[in-house]
């Protein structure tokens, strides 16, 4: 601040995260954003929230704290699947755990206002986005209220928020008092008032609780949000909590245009962890992005127990490859590059455009996916854009060796572009694969992968083959990497011993398998809590505890540690026969 003439910040960030000047980290990307509009933009990265002094390292801001818990929601930073405390975490100095609090926001906003009276607050990222409403909390197992009445914030954004942020700095800087911001889409505002309009979902008082019809009615909650979240067609809603706090949601934000993307990743960020963190070993999380480059935004996979699609929305907006060029320019010049691209992609690698009209006009169809259950007639897929963006970033010039694609991509969606379709997976065999190709089928039982939002197994097996095949014809050995969530709603012991029966005959066992996380904002969690299926409203099965341990032991059929849990796990599923000698046998 002194080195550039400030007296003081106009915004003032709290992040969760180490300070890394980077696009992929939200501290980064919204304070260069508010910077590029003109504003005095000062970032505290994992105040010491044990010592109320830290939040008055940068002074009082002139406009606003803004408040986000990182990358990834607290919780989910701090505990695994299990409940057990995680011992690293990737976003902090040197890998360790421990500097940023559980529930973050909560805690940095209640130490802003102990040292500042009076001072806006607005909160956002992923941990507000996806608990801007009431919502299930697996860490404590009940559901909790909107976390912009827990925290006493002024004001939440939600999804993307740099339109959202731009508008409120603007309304603020011209003398509008935070109270009376009400209007900007991609927000949500506290109400004391009973006659707020909009559609109302419903109350907190009501889904709380643990009986059928409470379980029923957050199933209710959740799906309105779902079919709410069109920016072209979406109404408030309106939530009310204890007596008369109610919590008003305006529409979401419109996605940005082409242009707006390209130039919000080109805004000059240093792309480096702050200085201070050296000694500590850097921030590791850094090292995974630092040479890989965003080309989309927003998935309309539709996968249930994904939050991408309730945070980023499902309209997808690609970068241009002029921007992209640019960008890999300036990586090849950077210390420390070596060659490497190490990723081309967004949330899904091979969604690069708009799948349809609507989409291309920032809206998509909220009644119905685009890949589930079956592909929507209005679908259009094409990988030529990706394919020729792809072409002209290998021929970007000296310096470039290879360019990996470590986003996921989606084999259904792949098989359906009839013209291009091939094409792209060669592509992807020749030039941007190293010895594996990692996918995600999930599951290959039928009725989890119908839980999950997935296709049927069939179309994974056919692009297993088509893989095979045109590595084979390249001359490559190169494998695919499965991965499978285990424990699903949805999901039964007999369906665990279709897997691991499918995994014998493929003979791959894979090394890590993701228990299913119940987080906020998710369809699968909705079914965890209520065990309904929020589409149909039918009864759907949750694995408990201990099944869900011996789900996960039947994909490690393997492991002689396994043994007698697989054995339990036959046992209840009926399968004695494959305890016994003959080719049918597990263990």
């Amino acid at each position: 601040m002194d080195d550039r003439g400030w007296e003081s910040c106009d915004f003032i960030f709290v992040s969760g995260d180490a300070y890394v000047d980077h696009p992929a980290f939200a501290a980064a990307l919204v304070s260069r954003v508010l910077e590029d509009a003109g504003y005095q933009v000062g970032i505290i990265p994992q105040p010491d929230w044990k010592n109320r002094a830290s939040y008055r390292a940068l002074g009082r801001p002139r406009l606003a704290f803004l408040v986000g818990a990182g990358n990834m929601d607290s919780m989910v930073a701090h505990y695994t699947a299990a409940k057990k405390p995680r011992s690293k975490d990737a976003y902090s100095p040197g890998g360790k755990a421990g500097f940023r609090p559980d529930r973050a926001i909560l805690t940095y906003v209640e130490g802003i206002r102990s040292v500042y009276k009076n001072i806006p607050v607005i909160i956002g990222g992923i941990e507000a986005s996806l608990r801007r409403f009431a919502h299930y909390d697996y860490w404590s197992d009940q559901v909790r209220r909107s976390i912009l009445l827990d925290s006493k914030a002024d004001l939440l954004v939600y999804g993307m928020g740099e339109r959202a942020i731009r508008e409120i700095a603007q309304r603020l800087h011209a003398g509008e008092a935070i109270t009376a911001i009400r209007d900007v889409r991609g927000t949500c505002v506290r109400s004391s008032h009973t006659g707020e309009t909009g559609i109302r979902l419903p109350d907190y008082g009501v889904i709380k609780g643990k009986d059928p019809d409470s379980l029923k009615q957050y199933a209710e909650h959740f799906m309105i949000q779902r079919l709410q979240a069109d920016p072209l067609s979406a109404q408030p809603l309106v939530e009310r909590s204890d007596g008369d706090r109610w919590v008003i949601q305006n529409p979401p934000a419109f996605p940005l245009t082409q242009a707006e993307f390209d130039k919000i990743y080109e805004l000059p960020y240093t792309r480096r962890a702050h200085p201070q963190y050296d000694a500590a070993g850097g921030i590791p999380a850094l090292k995974e992005v630092a040479f890989s480059l965003v080309s989309s935004r927003g998935c309309f996979g539709g996968c249930s127990f994904c939050a991408i699609t309730f945070h980023q929305g499902r309209a997808v907006t690609g970068r241009s490859p002029e921007s992209l060029l640019r960008e890999t320019k300036t990586l090849t010049r950077r210390e420390g590059f070596k060659g490497y691209i190490h990723d081309v992609g967004g949330p899904t690698a091979n969604f690069y455009r708009p799948p349809c009209t609507r989409q291309t006009k920032g809206g998509f169809c909220p009644d119905r996916e685009c890949l589930y259950p079956t592909p929507c007639p209005r679908l259009r897929a094409d990988h030529r854009d990706y394919l020729e963006t792809l072409k002209a970033l290998r021929n970007a010039g000296a310096g470039i060796q290879k360019i990996f694609i470590r986003s996921g991509i989606r084999f259904d969606y792949l098989g359906l572009d009839s013209q291009y379709g091939k094409e792209f997976l060669k592509t992807l065999c020749r030039w941007h694969v190293s010895g594996q190709l990692k996918v995600a089928p999930e599951h290959v039982a039928s009725s989890v992968l119908a839980a999950m939002g997935k296709g049927d197994h069939e179309t994974y097996s056919k692009f297993v083959k088509d893989y095979t095949e045109i590595n084979r014809g390249l001359g490559y050995k190169q494998y695919l990497v499965p991965y499978f969530i285990s424990g699903h709603p949805g999901s039964t012991l007999q369906d665990g011993v279709e897997l691991a029966l499918y995994l014998k005959k493929s003979r791959f066992i894979p090394d890590q398998v993701q228990d299913f996380y119940p987080t906020p904002g998710t369809l699968s969690t909705v079914m965890y809590r209520t065990g309904l299926d929020p589409r149909t409203m039918k009864p759907i099965s949750v694995p408990g505890e201990r099944e869900k341990r011996l789900q996960r032991a039947l994909i490690h059929f393997n492991k002689p540690e396994n043994r007698a849990l697989v054995q339990e796990a036959l046992c209840l599923a009926h399968r004695e026969d494959m305890l016994r000698p003959g080719p049918g046998r597990l263990l």
